[in-house]
């Protein structure tokens, strides 16, 4: 199976007329939140050495309140959010699955589409404003934050959280090409 196949087969057929750039943009995207979760799941619940692992600073599931399935529900959520940008550019995103009771079939509505994704772009611009304050040594708040990672570990820390950066940017750069595509007529008819 090819991977066109295969993208295919995942998240749908891609609309005539979307441009490449989207099209790979909405991909990518789906992949932004994949290594931040990676990390949250193998440095907290498996105790994996990206963190350092001590008293002084809780990095486990206790920092949950013992709830090791948290991060793995947050990051499957991050994963599932981050895959509605395929509807951005695929066939689902303008035309309601056949499978949806009362609206299989119907045409989507362009705000009902782009109100979400601008929104959602507009939010995750918390990132880049998060990690700029972790590398200044501070929390969202403006608190001093001591992450406890060190040498190596924060080399892979920024390798696993830097992606998301660009998630909120490039939602919002898909979400305006979504809206003035659909405005413009060259939509998918039902």
């Amino acid at each position: 199976m090819t991977t066109r196949a295969l993208l295919t087969k995942w998240h749908g057929r891609t609309v005539p007329g979307v441009p490449r750039w989207a099209a790979w943009t909405a991909g990518t995207i789906t992949l932004l939140a994949l290594p931040a979760g990676i990390w949250r799941i193998a440095a907290i619940n498996f105790r994996a050495p990206l963190l350092e692992h001590d008293a002084t600073a809780p990095a486990g599931p206790e920092m949950f309140d013992g709830e090791w399935w948290y991060l793995i529900g947050l990051s499957v959520f991050s994963e599932a959010l981050a895959f509605l940008a395929l509807g951005l550019v695929a066939r689902w995103g303008e035309v309601w699955p056949r499978w949806i009771p009362g609206l299989g079939g119907r045409r989507v509505p362009v705000l009902a589409a782009a109100i979400p994704a601008g929104l959602g772009s507009v939010v995750l611009l918390v990132f880049p404003y998060a990690m700029v304050m972790s590398a200044l040594g501070l929390k969202l708040t403006g608190d001093p934050a001591g992450l406890p990672v060190h040498g190596w570990q924060t080399v892979v820390f920024w390798i696993a959280y830097l992606p998301l950066t660009a998630w909120g940017p490039l939602l919002g750069l898909l979400t305006v090409h979504y809206y003035r595509r659909r405005r413009s007529g060259h939509a998918v008819t039902g």
